[in-house]
């Protein structure tokens, strides 16, 4: 692997079936499986990595007008690989690449979407929950 970066929780390294140049993954040293497996602090700093794998492509002289930043998180989500990591992807026009829906989206009721929010909310930790 060609690492980008590396410290106790986290090691980021570039991805070897890249989207663009500069596609990187940022993957727990400790093997967990999805994000509900994964402990708090380190979900924190897992995403405080990417954030600034971000930050330092925009500087870097790599091609990139954006970023996209994702997890996939479960097979239903696609993913593939049995190990949380984050897609850190530098994009710029024309780079060929499209985020694509199979249908389109209709806009929800308001009814609908407070009893989601309210389902959510309900099982949320109550230190997640904003006041």
């Amino acid at each position: 692997a060609a690492f980008v970066y590396q410290d106790d929780l986290v090691s980021a390294f570039m991805d070897v079936q890249p989207i663009n140049p500069g596609h990187v993954l940022v993957v727990t040293n400790q093997e967990v499986t999805s994000l509900a497996e994964l402990d708090e602090e380190t979900g924190i700093h897992l995403f405080r990595i990417a954030h600034r794998i971000a930050l330092a492509l925009r500087k870097s002289a790599i091609k990139c007008e954006g970023v996209n930043i994702f997890v996939l998180d479960g097979e239903a989500a696609g993913q593939e690989v049995s190990h949380v990591h984050i897609h850190v992807v530098p994009r710029f026009s024309g780079d060929g690449y499209e985020w694509k829906l199979k249908q389109d989206l209709k806009i929800a009721a308001k009814e609908e979407i407070a009893k989601t929010a309210a389902i959510i909310s309900s099982v949320l930790d109550p230190g997640a929950r904003q006041k």
